[in-house]
């Protein structure tokens, strides 16, 4: 049987190009497509995209003149796609992509870029979903999985590196810039904001209406919807 469910078109930067989807991984999202919007990527780049999906950052990276990018993901049929989507593209050449938990399988790279698209939804909301049956949420307020990236650097990023990290007002952001500031300091800068809907299914549930109650998650309504802001921090470690 085929691991290949769909092929979808990326028409964000860079783009337009083919991506094949593996069941169960996640197709690019808002997320996905805000940090392609921003990413500032040069020739004498190293670039890693932590939690890579089935590649589309990696390709963005390397499309836009990286000299090497580096994809990695807990999901062995989201690394197994992203291989076939490098082969497609003709950028295997460039793009490698290993399997483990966040920045474990990189730890002999030492990157210029790191690009921190981790999952960041609240177990609970992620349960309402239904979009995480094969793939971990952020935990218990949508900060667990991204602290613990950030919490793992360690040499990954060389001084001087920059990590594009998004925070949103649908996870405990102010756990997740915390961590952030422990390692990059002042030396952090939101380029970027933007607002999304949520499906009402999420918006409206009995989960997110206790965690707005609980100040873990930051949701307003415009109308009828309930919507969320996204913010990509630049961070940048000192030399």
């Amino acid at each position: 049987m085929s691991q290949i469910a769909s092929e979808i078109t990326w028409k964000g930067r860079t783009g337009p190009f083919t991506l094949q989807i593996a069941p169960g991984v996640f197709s690019p999202t808002y997320t996905s497509r805000t940090l392609a919007d921003v990413l500032e990527i040069g020739p004498e780049d190293t670039v890693i995209d932590v939690g890579c999906g089935s590649g589309v950052l990696a390709f963005v990276a390397a499309r836009l003149g990286a000299k090497k990018v580096y994809g990695c993901d807990l999901s062995e049929a989201a690394v197994q796609a992203a291989r076939r989507n490098a082969q497609m593209l003709g950028l295997s050449d460039i793009c490698e992509f290993r399997t483990g938990d966040l920045l474990d399988p990189v730890r002999d790279v030492r990157a210029t870029v790191l690009i921190g698209d981790v999952s960041g939804i609240p177990d609970e909301l992620a349960a309402v979903s239904g979009w995480f049956e094969k793939v971990p949420s952020g935990g218990p307020t949508g900060a667990e999985l991204p602290r613990k990236m950030l919490e793992t650097i360690g040499d990954t990023l060389v001084p001087g590196g920059r990590l594009y990290l998004p925070t949103g007002t649908i996870q405990d952001e102010n756990a997740i810039l915390a961590a952030a500031r422990k390692i990059f300091g002042s030396n952090m800068t939101a380029i970027v904001e933007r607002e999304f809907p949520l499906p009402d299914l999420v918006g409206k549930s009995v989960a997110a209406a206790r965690m707005m109650k609980e100040g873990l998650v930051n949701l307003h309504k415009r109308g009828s919807r309930f919507l969320w802001r996204l913010q990509i921090w630049r961070c940048v470690r000192a030399d």
